[in-house]
């Protein structure tokens, strides 16, 4: 079955009230359009065809991905997300508390692990990973950062963590960069401030991506792009925001091993081009066409995320394993679809 899918939108307080309702053809209604899931996860399972067709489990089953457009004018929290042993362990431990799914304390929704990967489809701006301490060190000195840079480089980045979440007094904003200064503004008190120069900051160009593996500490600050992920809604929060912070489990699943290269550099093949996925639950990948293109059977369902070119109004489309399916576009304008495979 080929079929047309019906995302469910989520109104956060971070989202961009315009680009995700432009995008699809929707006149905007002053809400912050945040997210717009693409899945049969629970919390916001999609339809066929509308929103009051069909779910889309009928046809896909229970899916163990899930794609979603986001968009975000506001920095999102700082954040991880659990690996499947750690999510496994940390859900079994909140059911056995009796925390319901709906309390805002509860950190594990599922138990399923949450790697995910990001693609700009704007100009999209992130701290994503950890620099390698010598480089956190020197930029911490360039904010004038002194005592931070000393316990960092005595330290290293656990110590340091432990050190700045235990702060009670904020950090001097008058030399860093205006991204930093954009979050103290809006979270002048947070503990969070002094562990997010520790991060990558990165600028990615539309069709660029970074992929996220679990435990990979992260912060979206602007920009829309398409999420791809696994089908969990299992966020651990420590800072930039007013929901839940749990710093100690943080603490417990993070990852503070230096992450060098964090945008994906794609593989090409032909007018393919595919990218390393940090799950074994799916694959993504892009093609480039002008005019029309037929994507042909897979043994694999997929998601194809269709076209996407300037005043393009795309679809997201479900293909079942064993079937096609032809896309078109305004004559002679390039277009690009990203495709999503469930393994």
């Amino acid at each position: 079955m080929v079929a047309r899918v019906t995302g469910i939108v989520q109104h956060y307080d971070w989202g961009d009230a315009s680009f995700i309702p432009q995008l699809f053809g929707v006149a905007p209604d002053g809400t912050p359009w945040a997210e717009l899931w693409f899945g049969t996860h629970p919390i916001a399972p999609s339809h066929i065809d509308n929103a009051r067709g069909p779910l889309l489990s009928s046809v896909a089953g229970d899916m163990t991905m899930l794609v979603k457009v986001l968009a975000c004018s506001k920095p999102l929290s700082l954040q991880t997300h659990p690996n499947r042993q750690q999510a496994a362990r940390g859900y079994a431990r909140e059911e056995a508390a009796g925390i319901a799914l709906t309390d805002p304390k509860r950190t594990y929704k599922d138990a399923s692990d949450k790697p995910e990967m990001i693609i700009a489809l704007t100009t999209f701006e992130a701290l994503v990973g950890f620099d390698s301490i010598d480089s956190s060190v020197a930029r911490l000195h360039d904010f004038g950062w002194n005592d931070e840079a000393d316990v960092l480089d005595s330290n290293g980045i656990d110590g340091y963590m432990l050190w700045a979440f235990d702060q009670r007094t904020s950090p001097s904003m008058d030399g860093v960069p205006g991204w930093l200064s954009r979050i103290a503004d809006l979270y002048p008190t947070d503990r969070g401030l002094r562990i997010a120069p520790l991060l990558n900051h990165v600028m990615l160009h539309p069709g660029q991506v970074l992929s996220l593996p679990a435990g990979n500490l992260h912060a979206y600050l602007r920009g829309a792009g398409l999420e791809v992920m696994a089908s969990s809604d299992n966020v651990v929060r420590a800072g930039f925001t007013s929901k839940h912070i749990d710093v100690a489990e943080l603490q417990r699943i993070v990852d503070t091993s230096p992450l060098s290269d964090p945008i994906v550099v794609p593989l090409i093949e032909d007018e393919w081009a595919h990218y390393a996925s940090p799950s074994s639950l799916f694959d993504v990948a892009s093609a480039g066409w002008t005019n029309r293109y037929t994507f042909e059977a897979s043994d694999k369902n997929r998601l194809v995320f269709s076209p996407v070119a300037q005043g393009v109004v795309p679809e997201m489309t479900f293909i079942a394993a064993g079937e096609t399916l032809t896309v078109s576009g305004p004559p002679k304008i390039h277009c690009k679809s990203w495709v999503f495979t469930q393994n």
